[in-house]
């Protein structure tokens, strides 16, 4: 089952995939722990998300442990799943809050001004990781990796 997971087609060009999601949520990751009032616990408190100073080191670590993975193009398949889910809730705690003009389920009123065009500037980067992790889950870490590299050997 692992080599199945490992296996890809995609061409080495998938790299720079890897390299820009991988090294945005590497870099969040990090962030989230040198600053966690502003980006880590702190932010979360902010937001509505429960338990922040639980889940603050918990997305932070998620975040630096699957970037990294993706950069190497280790296990890319099952790094971008965890990731996925974070950008899901990202949408779901900060921008459907501004796309409404309100909270709602329990997260924080936006501090952005409310609408469509506001919501899709303030999601652009969530849009971009959640696409690029979508992309990696499917076609996985491309020719140029580790998966790649250990499941050859596995052929071999």
């Amino acid at each position: 089952m692992w080599i199945r997971l490992l296996e890809t087609r995609s061409p080495a060009a998938t790299l720079l995939v890897r390299l820009a999601v991988g090294g945005v949520f590497l870099s969040e990751g990090i962030q989230k722990f040198i600053y966690p009032d502003a980006l880590g616990a702190g932010r979360f408190v902010t937001i509505g998300i429960p338990f922040p100073v639980v889940t603050g080191p918990f997305v932070g670590t998620i975040e630096l442990v699957c970037g990294a993975l993706l950069l190497l193009g280790l296990v890319t398949r099952a790094a971008a799943f965890p990731l996925i889910i974070d950008m899901l809730v990202a949408v779901l705690s900060t921008k459907i809050p501004i796309l409404l003009g309100h909270g709602f389920w329990g997260f924080a009123a936006p501090s952005a001004s409310p609408g469509f065009w506001s919501m899709a500037h303030e999601a652009r980067t969530d849009y971009a990781m959640l696409l690029g992790s979508l992309f990696l889950m499917i076609e996985g870490a491309g020719s140029c990796s580790l998966d790649a590299h250990l499941a050859r050997r596995h052929h071999d």
